[in-house]
């Protein structure tokens, strides 16, 4: 296991005064959660809907309800949200397959945390990656960075290496730079990179920005080349390197710069 080159003093999930601008400042409760480090917006919402966050007392289950940090109580799973927190933290890590990405398993299947018991912040992943996915997942507390990375307006890309069945031909590869209609579903074009293809099975990369759920192996499902492995290796100006499956690291200060230029966000302190 890769070595951490930081750690926190706190032991709970914080948010400060500063972040969250003026203590009577009302923020909407999701937004609030996410920039505590529970997970991206989306996620909070849902976390929202599952009725685990009560508001003074109340479990709140509907969306639009806003707070005011230090004024108002706020608990998840019946921990309390302090108004202290964390510094922020990013970790890239390289995803086995055979795990799932979400904190918890209705189906008790492994879950990436299991691995990464040596973290001492509360960190979520950045997207995710299905359970038979492997490869690059950015991992942080930082709320706000994840909600733009996922966010399609922001298009950020994400290249991934795959493994398909049969022969990968020049009308297929044509039809997944054109765009791809698939149940219902339109998925738009891909940048496709062959590598190597043979009658068995066919080697390629493909870079998409607009990152709906297990878009690479439905758009090759619809051309007629289900997918039998694949690996992302880069996320914006994130590239997977020589991280073997399992291990993580720290961002490097320009990393984290970049990443956060290319969702839009200032530079940090």
């Amino acid at each position: 296991m890769a070595k951490l080159k930081q750690k926190s003093q706190s032991n709970g999930i914080h948010a400060t005064g500063e972040e969250f601008g003026s203590s009577n400042a009302p923020i909407r409760l999701h937004k609030f959660l996410a920039q505590c480090g529970f997970g991206s917006r989306r996620a909070c919402e849902e976390m929202i809907r599952q009725g685990r966050v009560r508001v003074n007392g109340r479990v709140i289950v509907e969306m639009g309800v806003k707070i005011v940090p230090g004024q108002d109580l706020v608990e998840v799973d019946g921990r309390s949200v302090s108004p202290a927190r964390e510094p922020l933290v990013y970790y890239l890590f390289n995803k086995p397959a055979g795990y799932v990405t979400t904190r918890r398993d209705e189906k008790g299947r492994p879950t990436i945390f299991d691995l990464l018991g040596e973290i001492p912040e509360r960190v979520f992943s950045v997207g995710r990656l299905d359970k038979d996915s492997e490869g690059l997942l950015l991992l942080t507390n930082d709320g706000e960075l994840a909600h733009r990375l996922m966010h399609p307006s922001y298009r950020v890309e994400k290249e991934y290496w795959v493994e398909v069945e049969g022969y990968l031909d020049d009308s297929a590869i044509a039809e997944l730079e054109s765009g791809v209609v698939f149940e219902g579903e339109t998925y738009q074009p891909a940048r496709v990179q062959l590598i190597a293809r043979s009658p068995e099975r066919s080697f390629a990369t493909m870079t998409i920005s607009e990152g709906k759920k297990r878009q690479v192996r439905r758009m090759c499902y619809a051309v007629g080349h289900p997918v039998k492995r694949l690996v992302r290796i880069r996320e914006g100006g994130l590239v997977l390197g020589n991280l073997t499956p399992g291990e993580y690291r720290c961002l490097t200060a320009d990393e984290i710069r970049h990443l956060r230029h290319e969702a839009g966000l200032e530079p940090q302190n």
